[in-house]
Formats: structure tokens, C-alpha cells, sequence
């Protein structure tokens, strides 16, 4: 199942792009507007096309340039422009939920069929669901790697539709969902094989990350869940993508990451378990490690060639050799406990190379002196220093991670009233997955008196902070205990802000 960020629960995301009403006006301004709502946009220029979306681009801002334009006037330019009806498509803004798209595969000699069903799941009003439009771009890709039908549009208007390609040689793998061409959770039964074959053949990127993806997600599973070793055959492909030179490096950067620390718990609890997040923390640290040995004979060289000598510039081609650089440091960091990340943090002549070294030797538990040099050199900066606040945090020790929050925000540059550096410290903890969800509770407890804290001063942010309670659902009785005790203790708070009251209560449903 490919989840993206997209969620069908309670959270933001599975909101509506324009709410019919709301509580707050502040709490309308989250994910939802900014990420579905561009992916929206995204959907609609590829249903008209490239043309017809410029077209009728320009004839909005002819029509509302400066103007408080709304999203009827908006789709209005398009009907206009295209002289097609998007009633259907306008559902996007007004329904709530996220699609669940499923995928069904049948062979009839070299007659390939499937189907695509959308699943429009109940949301908690039990408001009824119409059909979506939904682009889905698919592509085939051949038993010998070849591309065998490259990447078609198909438009699902209805709640099923079934499409059939002739001369097809059986054995081809689909690749659908191209490009992430419609924002919907999918459902596609693809063997470990198929993924493997996307990840070295598949001519869409996002595809071909998103089949890396997939096989890094399930490794991680097997390892949290039965304790497997870590599968061979995704380790070598792994390897494949690193070597082969003609991919760019940025892409090569973001095929070897792995599922966050977060995601792998959504994975366990969207399948029935019940994350521990200590023992996806381990699981995950035991396969970089893993990655590491079985890549040690291919990084040295990797380095070497991302290197970029002269000066600092910050063009796509640098871009993307730092990125992979410094993936590739931290898989040797892992091996020669920080050495080459104190001699890139002592050599970097930019702040890319400096952080990145940085957060390797905090990994490894060797940070101090780096930390200290780096403070010394870009202490008066505010800006710099949110970096370094948030990586004390987020690269801490999983049982030093709420202590070294609670040391930071003691330090005489913590300022509660920067919203910045309120996030760069607190967003650092919650984003330290196993040190936030200490079993103790310890970590759930200070967030919770650092939204106390802050609410009377900026309620805003302290509304999206509340959001890092979302998931306490999933886990165990005694961590959704501690976190329901901590999120009462906020919403018991005299004179909570409407924004901070409307988040908790609906967290606590």
C-alpha cells in the first residue's frame, strides 16, 4: 500500500481543502491547504493538459488580478478556457477524505487488463461521498527491462473502470500512479520481485524511488515484527542504483533514505500491529548499519567523486552532489565511528557540508566538539541557530532526547516568544520518534508544559505543535494513557486559545 502523506483517519490531511465551517480560522491554515491543495492544482493541470492549464492560467489573473478571488472563480477560468464541466472535479475541495485507490491485474495472452476501484471511506460527520475524478498515469515496463507502453493519462470518474492493452508480453509490470499523478492512497498487491524490477528498470522516478520505498518499508516491518535479517535482494539493489553512474546524483540521495521512524509505526498499526517505537528505532538503526557493510566497498569511491572542489555554488549540479555525498557519509560514519565526518566538518567552506557532518557525528554519540565549534563560529546568526538548536535534539540518544530538549530550552539563546526557535527545539523532540514516545512518558509530559507555556504567547503555533499527540492511538495502553493525561492537563489549562482548544479536542475526540 503506498500511504505518501496522505491519511484517511483525523488528521489534517484528511480534512476537506475548504471546510464548510470551522472554529478557528488560524487552524484552517494547515497541511491540507498548502500540500493537498497544490497537489490539486497538480491533478487539474494534468487532466485538461499543459496547454489548456497555461491558458487558462492567464485568464485568471487577466480576470482577478488583485482581486480576492475564490475557488469558483478559479475553476471558472478552466470551464471557460476548456469548455469542459468540472462540477465532478470540484468535489476535491468540498470532500473530505483522502481516495483509496485499488489496482487488479489479469492476463489473456498478450492481453493485459486491469481495474481501478476508488474506495471513498466514511469520514466521522458519515457525510456521503460522490465519485472523485482522478488521474492515474501508468506505464509498463517488460520481463527484460524495457519500457513496453510508456506513460499514459487514464481519467476514473466512475467508482470502477476497467482498461485493456493488446500485445503486451506477459510478464510486464505496471507502474501506475506516475509522477504521484492523483493524491490517493494505494492499493496495488505487488511481489517483492516486481518492486526490485521497478527500482532498476522503471523510467519514472517517482516510481522507481517509491518501488525502493516500498521494499525499504517491508524489510523494516520483517525486521521489527520477526526479527528477519535484512533482504538481500533490496541491499543489492541498493547497490545497483549507487553504481550506476548515469542517475543522478540526487536521485541516488533519495533512493538510499529510508522509511522515517514514524512511517514504519503508521505501516505496523495501518496492519493491524501495535508499533513499538524503541524496537522500529533499533530495527532501523540495525539496517543502516547493514546498508553500510554490505556497501563499505563501493562509498569510499561514491565520496570521492561528489566531492565538489572550488568554491561554494548553489547550482542543481553541486546540489545534487552534496546530497549524495553526505548520504553517503553518513553510511560511512557508521563504519569508521565519525572520522571522515570530522574531517568534512573541519574542511566544509559551506553550511550544507558543516550541518551534514555535523548531524553524522551526533548519530555516532561524537558531536560535542563539532557542536561547540559550530556555536562558537554562527552564534549571533538567529537564523543558523534554529538548525543547531533542532539538531542537538533530533540526533540525540533515543534516552537522552527529552533531557537534551529540556537543557535547550534553559540555553540563554532559547527564546519561547521565536516561534522558530520554540519549533527548531520541540519539532526537533517530536521528530525524534523513540526519545519522544519514551516509555516513561517523559517526553509527552514536557511537550505538554511546553504548549501550556507558550499558548498565552503564540497560540498558532502551539495549535500545530499539539498535532505531534495525533497518533496516540496506535500505540500501546500505557503510552496513549500518558498521552491522553498529558493532552487533558493542556485542555484543562484556564484561558486555552479557541486554536489550541479546537486541535486537542479533537485529538481527544
Amino acid at each position: 500500500m503506498r500511504a505518501h502523506q496522505f491519511r484517511e483517519d483525523g488528521g489534517p490531511l484528511a480534512h476537506p481543502v475548504r471546510p464548510a465551517s470551522f472554529v478557528e480560522i488560524n487552524n484552517f491554515y494547515t497541511a491540507t491547504v498548502y500540500e493537498k491543495g497544490a497537489e490539486v492544482i497538480g491533478m487539474l493541470k494534468r487532466f485538461i493538459g499543459a496547454d489548456a492549464y497555461v491558458d487558462a492560467c492567464t485568464l485568471y489573473f487577466d480576470r482577478h488580478d488583485g482581486q480576492a478571488a475564490t475557488i469558483e472563480d478559479w475553476l471558472a477560468t478552466f470551464e471557460d478556457t476548456t469548455g469542459r464541466d468540472l462540477t465532478q472535479f470540484a468535489r476535491w475541495y468540498s470532500q473530505a477524505g483522502t481516495p483509496h485507490l485499488h489496482v487488479t491485474e489479469m492476463w489473456d495472452g498478450d492481453t493485459y487488463t486491469f481495474t481501478l476501484c476508488q474506495d471513498l471511506r466514511p469520514t466521522p460527520d458519515g457525510s456521503p461521498k460522490d465519485p472523485q475524478v482522478i488521474p492515474v498515469d501508468i506505464g509498463l515496463i517488460g520481463p527484460d527491462g524495457t519500457e513496453v507502453l510508456a506513460t499514459q493519462t487514464l481519467i476514473l470518474t466512475d467508482l470502477a473502470e476497467t482498461f485493456r492493452f493488446e500485445g503486451i508480453p506477459k510478464g510486464a509490470v505496471l507502474s501506475v500512479l506516475r509522477d504521484f499523478s492523483a493524491p490517493v492512497i494505494m492499493h496495488h498487491a505487488q511481489s517483492a520481485a516486481d518492486k526490485a524490477h521497478l527500482l532498476a528498470h522503471d523510467t519514472d522516478p517517482f516510481n522507481r524511488w517509491d518501488a525502493g520505498h516500498a521494499l525499504a518499508r517491508q524489510v523494516l516491518l520483517d525486521m521489527v515484527l520477526t526479527d528477519a535479517a535484512p533482504d538481500t535482494a533490496f541491499l543489492e539493489g541498493l547497490a545497483a542504483v549507487l553504481r550506476d553512474d548515469t542517475l543522478d546524483p540526487a536521485f541516488r540521495a533519495l533512493a538510499l533514505s529510508l522509511p522515517s521512524e514514524t512511517d514504519t509505526a503508521q505501516a505496523i498499526a495501518q496492519a493491524g500491529g501495535q508499533p513499538d517505537p524503541l524496537a522500529i528505532h533499533h530495527a532501523r538503526e540495525a539496517l543502516k548499519l547493514q546498508i553500510a557493510q554490505h556497501l563499505q566497498d563501493i562509498v569510499p569511491r561514491i565520496y570521492a567523486q561528489m566531492t565538489v572542489d572550488g568554491p561554494y555554488g548553489p547550482n542543481a549540479a553541486d546540489a545534487g552532489k552534496r546530497a549524495l555525498g553526505n548520504v553517503v557519509l553518513g553510511l560511512i560514519s557508521r563504519l569508521d565511528g565519525g572520522a571522515q565526518a570530522t574531517a568534512q566538518f573541519a574542511a566544509a567552506n559551506n553550511m550544507t557540508q558543516q550541518l551534514a557532518a555535523l548531524a553524522c557525528l551526533l548519530r555516532v554519540g561524537k558531536g560535542a566538539d563539532a557542536s561547540a565549534a559550530f556555536y562558537d563560529q554562527c552564534h549571533s546568526d538567529r537564523l543558523v541557530m534554529d538548525k543547531w538548536f533542532g539538531l542537538q535534539v533530533r540526533f540525540a540518544a533515543a534516552n537522552a532526547a527529552v533531557a537534551t530538549a529540556q537543557k535547550l530550552t534553559d540555553h540563554p539563546k532559547f527564546d519561547w516568544k521565536n516561534p522558530n526557535r520554540f519549533r527548531a527545539v520541540i519539532g526537533g523532540l517530536t521528530g525524534n520518534a523513540a526519545g519522544f514516545n519514551a516509555p516513561d512518558g517523559s517526553g509527552y509530559a514536557f511537550l505538554a508544559d511546553c504548549l501550556i507555556g507558550l499558548d498565552p504567547v503564540n497560540p498558532q503555533t502551539t495549535a500545530r505543535m499539539a498535532t505531534a499527540f495525533d497518533a496516540w492511538a496506535q500505540f500501546d495502553t500505557q503510552r496513549q494513557s500518558q498521552m491522553r493525561r498529558a493532552l487533558q492537563r493542556v485542555a484543562d489549562t484556564p484561558n486555552l486559545s479557541g486554536d489550541t482548544t479546537k486541535i486537542v479536542s479533537r485529538i481527544l475526540g
